[in-house]
């Protein structure tokens, strides 16, 4: 057995199996909190409740509360496994909402490959939750189920694989884009794979100011060219180029940043050597990217490189979006997650980084230093500042738009309460 697999399952094995549990917020140690707790007493707010629906965010976890829903067809860098084998992966998740954001999760695994059941089951738990995070849905799957829940129902929904890998890259874009000078209109970027996260994150950095006609896409069969028109999906559709390049050494011919959401080892050194000046790579493929990073760096000493790992410089980690943009969505009640609420949390991520490191963050990974510049992109996970700069922009950006059913208006003080409700979580 391997020294990290062993490492693992003990993790996982050891003292209670799993990694999360229920755990009373109430006390329950005499007969009377007992009537309190249960019958007769929890008929009170059963009936405020039904009289008010509003009341269930007063009297219940509702609005601290996020299912992680998933049925294990794309669990990360495994592929289909099923909904069984994606627990480990959905109870992590609630380790993750609860350590960086205080949100508690319930994990959800649905054993079926029918989006229509995927997206009845959830509806049905609405009333249980106060947002819901899709996890490990495979695409074309998963943009019907995620647009589906979007527009029927009130609490926000959020397909992570999509959009969290989108956000942490467009706040990686903005700062390259800071650190060579160059104009992210004017940017070429390629994209290997064409999945749910190599799809959002090209509508991402449209969104934040990329030519369409500086993308190109590939997927496992190369360029989306016009000759393939007629056996794409929808979503690939959007990003056909006119173009003669047909494969993925074509594409990378001249090009600015490479985002690749794609397979181990598909970028050789000849691809990075046809890059334009000063490229950026984000070879994001879990666990083994898509050109080893020391490879990569001895092959351009002006490449500014990321990846999906923690061991490299410039961890592109979904960790670093998901807790702080629910946190922020959950204490305005959002009614969704708008593409407003994503830029400002990729934006808030990204000046964030420009700001002086904190001695607690160098401690928290072994004394390292760390600047802005080539070697540090994006904050760490384990900046406690995050949850103030990121969940602030989001809470903003919905009651600016609109979403807000509960809108802040003492900032200051939203700040500071941030800050209580994390102090535990930081010594």
């Amino acid at each position: 057995m391997d020294e990290l697999k062993e490492k693992a399952l003990a993790y996982h094995f050891d003292g209670k199996p799993g990694k999360i549990e229920v755990v009373a917020t109430k006390p329950c140690q005499t007969a009377e909190d007992l009537s309190l707790a249960y019958t007769p007493g929890v008929a009170k707010p059963v009936l405020e409740i039904a009289e008010d629906p509003e009341n269930a965010y007063k009297y219940t976890s509702k609005g601290n509360l996020v299912a992680v829903v998933s049925n294990g067809s794309a669990i990360l860098g495994l592929g289909n496994r099923g909904a069984l084998a994606s627990k480990p992966v959905m109870e992590g998740k609630g380790v993750l909402f609860k350590r960086f954001a205080d949100i508690d999760v319930f994990d959800i695994e649905l054993d079926t490959m029918d989006p229509q059941k995927i997206i009845e089951t959830v509806k049905l738990m609405e009333p249980t939750f106060g947002g819901v995070n899709l996890e490990d849905i495979k695409a074309p799957e998963c943009f019907e189920i995620e647009q589906t829940l979007i527009k029927e129902c009130n609490i926000p929904v959020f397909h992570d694989d999509q959009h969290g890998t989108a956000i942490i890259s467009t706040a990686g874009l903005i700062n390259i884009a800071e650190i060579t000078g160059k104009k992210i209109q004017e940017m070429k970027v390629v994209f290997n794979g064409a999945g749910s996260a190599g799809i959002s994150c090209a509508k991402m950095f449209k969104a934040a100011g990329v030519k369409k006609e500086n993308i190109l896409m590939c997927d496992s069969k190369g360029v989306l060219h016009e000759g393939r028109r007629e056996s794409l999906t929808k979503q690939k559709l959007e990003f056909i180029a006119d173009t003669e390049a047909r494969t993925l050494a074509d594409a990378m011919v001249g090009a600015d940043i490479f985002i690749g959401a794609s397979a181990a080892d598909v970028v050789s050194p000849e691809m990075l050597k046809t890059m334009a000046k000063d490229p950026a790579v984000f070879a994001m493929a879990n666990p083994n990217p898509e050109i080893k990073y020391e490879l990569a760096v001895a092959t351009r000493d002006d490449l500014i490189m990321a990846t999906g790992r923690s061991d490299f410089p410039n961890q592109i980690n979904n960790v670093l979006g998901f807790p702080f943009i629910f946190r922020g969505a959950l204490d305005v009640r959002a009614t969704g997650i708008s593409e407003g609420m994503k830029m400002a949390a990729a934006r808030a991520l990204a000046m964030l980084a420009r700001e002086e490191v904190p001695e607690s963050v160098k401690k928290a990974y072994g004394g390292k230093e760390f600047t802005f510049g080539r070697q540090y992109i994006v904050p760490k996970p384990f900046d406690p500042r995050v949850i103030e700069w990121e969940a602030v922009a989001v809470a903003k950006a919905a009651c600016e738009e609109g979403l807000a059913q509960s809108p802040i208006t003492d900032w200051d003080g939203y700040i500071e309460k941030l800050k209580e409700r994390m102090a535990s979580f930081w010594v």
